[in-house]
């Protein structure tokens, strides 16, 4: 099946709509249009070596327009690291009007529309093939819980390499509204435009929310949801962002699934969900990537509340097994950032003679506050079973996170 294609729809039915950055959406198509992807065509793999910004939309609209698929680079890789294309685009040439692309582009639902790599939390990143019917029900039910206002502008400061980044981009051409797409996250920067009123929705990380509600974000005005993922989240955050009048849309997504599958806990429409018998949470529907089966095992944990809501606990593989007992690292995270001295936490498992494993957690602290490692200590136990308590506790100036924001715990320095 075919259907129109996308920014070619936005630009018909709003020409002057805001669509990226200060372009408007029949600008954003004329660029796009006109944009030199030397030579490349339909099938080719265009890779798109630019930093998140205009110029970076235009490349993948461009690539679209051309029925070329398109391979977002990562430019923190180094260039063997990233994925493989036909074509590498790092500028955005335009071309005389005469040679543009011509009115009249499609997109094949059944086609593959873009290449990216998993965000390489739990290890080395791997290849995932989202076709245009993936984007599509993705964006659509994505629209059916958080629903969709003529005067949208999404703000975003996720790397469009990876899909939470890429799916601002492709929800607001499909929609027909607006997204601003910053090159880096910085904290001023977002706040700025939050309470401003420039954006009624935005994309953040556990992390990020933090540092906004820190920095003293407060009843931004114009904000709907604050769609929130990339790790289970602590309850006391959404109580803090509650406080301020932040509207929180908990969201639990993956790469193989083209971005969410639930917010609020509840799945998309397109989507279905279940749990293993030990916990793992499953996916099929039509925007799970054709490469992961009719059934994609996540990897994740997950348990659903009483109302059928999804929650998630963690991975699977990160699961810490102590003298017996399963330990969920996110949990113990979650209570060790309540604490008010801890900006952020990192929990692993070390090896233990005793025990097997060992809980052991890493510590970043607010600025101006102290704690040591026998507080943090007391303070897990009044909240947590003895056996999820650290048994040591480190302190460091930042943990290691993925371009997304998501920790990556395998780089947690060792504790001894």
């Amino acid at each position: 099946m075919q259907v129109e294609s996308w920014l070619e729809r936005a630009a018909r039915t709003r020409p002057h709509g805001p669509a990226v950055n200060a372009l408007d959406a029949g600008a954003l198509l004329d660029r796009a249009r006109r944009a030199d992807l030397q030579g490349a065509g339909p099938g080719d793999r265009v890779g798109i070596a630019l930093p998140p910004g205009t110029d970076f939309a235009v490349a993948l609209h461009a690539t679209w327009l051309r029925g070329a698929i398109a391979v977002p680079h990562d430019l923190r890789l180094q260039p063997h690291e990233r994925p493989p294309a036909d074509v590498v685009v790092d500028a955005v040439d335009l071309l005389d009007p005469a040679r543009a692309v011509p009115p009249g582009a499609r997109h094949d639902l059944d086609a593959v529309a873009v290449a990216l790599q998993t965000s390489g939390s739990t290890g080395r990143p791997k290849p995932v093939e989202l076709t245009f019917r993936n984007l599509l029900f993705s964006a659509l039910g994505s629209a059916a819980l958080l629903g969709v206002a003529p005067g949208d502008r999404w703000l975003s400061a996720l790397p469009p390499s990876h899909v939470g980044g890429l799916s601002v981009l492709v929800r607001s051409a499909i929609y027909g509204t607006a997204a601003t797409i910053l090159e880096r996250w910085d904290t001023e920067r977002v706040a700025h435009e939050l309470q401003a009123g420039r954006a009624s929705l935005v994309s953040v990380v556990p992390t990020t929310l933090a540092r906004l509600l820190d920095g003293g974000l407060d009843r931004p005005p114009a904000l709907r949801h604050a769609l929130l993922g990339g790790a289970p989240i602590a309850g006391h955050l959404l109580e803090r962002a509650t406080a301020a009048g932040i509207r929180v849309a908990p969201t639990y997504g993956l790469t193989e699934a083209a971005s969410q599958v639930t917010t609020f806990g509840v799945p998309l429409f397109c989507t279905r969900v279940g749990l293993e018998a030990d916990g793992e949470i499953t996916v099929r529907g039509l925007t799970v990537a054709p490469g992961s089966g009719p059934v994609l095992h996540t990897g994740d944990l997950g348990r659903l509340t009483a109302d059928g809501r999804l929650e998630l606990i963690g991975r699977k593989a990160d699961t810490i097994v102590t003298g017996g007992e399963n330990v969920a690292p996110a949990e113990v995270e979650g209570v060790l950032e309540r604490h008010p001295a801890v900006e952020e936490a990192g929990v692993h498992g070390r090896e233990d003679p005793e025990w097997g494993e060992a809980v052991v957690a890493v510590v970043v602290l607010r600025e101006g506050r102290r704690a040591d490692a026998r507080e943090l200590q007391d303070h897990c136990a009044a909240h947590l079973a003895r056996f999820k308590v650290p048994k040591d506790v480190r302190f460091a100036a930042a943990l290691p996170r993925t371009g997304s924001g998501k920790l990556q715990r395998a780089g947690l320095p060792s504790v001894r």
